[in-house]
């Protein structure tokens, strides 16, 4: 799905448009090949910085490709099943003016910003949108990882009265999303060491 949103610059706010425009934010969500083929003939960034962000593999790094910057972070991800993964979020700045924003998978990292929730966010501010998207991200660790938390504690209740194969199997599906968190946040830190060298 390929939606493009761009802030008014009278009133700030961010609003969805049609069309691809200097300035603007598009976010990729799982798209089509068109939808890929669309920002690629607009834009002029490397289509293989979008199609790899694909894979749910993708691990965090920064890399430059023709005229755009990729940033790729991990994203705390909420499966079908109600257990935390993460899945990597591709932020892609090009130098003629656009942000492009490319996810495997629905993430809710982005939707402060499409609800205009975000403090003096603005899409022609490509820096600090990233910086933003940062935040957002680790804020989102925190928040997952209060949930965690509170699982594990509850978890810790039962098995002290009760050691089923059940509960131990949750206790070690609880442990396998810290260990997640854990590696996704050591990778998301040497990206933003990286990034802020580069500014």
């Amino acid at each position: 799905m390929l939606k493009v949103f761009k802030t008014n610059s009278v009133n700030k706010k961010i609003k969805k448009i049609k069309k691809i425009t200097m300035d603007c934010w598009m976010e990729l969500t799982t798209p089509t090949n068109d939808e890929i083929d669309k920002v690629v003939a607009k834009t002029l960034v490397d289509k293989d910085l979008i199609t790899k962000m694909l894979d749910v593999e993708e691990l965090p790094r920064i890399e430059r490709s023709g005229n755009a910057t990729l940033i790729v972070v991990d994203t705390p991800y909420l499966d079908e099943d109600h257990q935390y993964t993460t899945i990597p979020l591709g932020i892609i700045i090009t130098d003629n003016n656009y942000v492009i924003t490319v996810s495997p998978k629905k993430t809710t990292i982005l939707n402060a910003f499409k609800q205009d929730k975000v403090k003096d966010f603005r899409t022609a501010k490509k820096t600090r949108f990233v910086i933003q998207i940062l935040y957002n991200t680790a804020q989102a660790y925190i928040r997952a990882l209060r949930v965690v938390n509170r699982k594990i504690e509850l978890k810790e209740e039962v098995l002290s009265k009760s050691t089923s194969n059940r509960d131990l199997l949750d206790m070690l599906d609880l442990e396998k999303t810290l260990v997640y968190f854990l590696t996704s946040l050591k990778a998301n830190d040497l990206v933003l060491d990286k990034f802020g060298a580069k500014m």
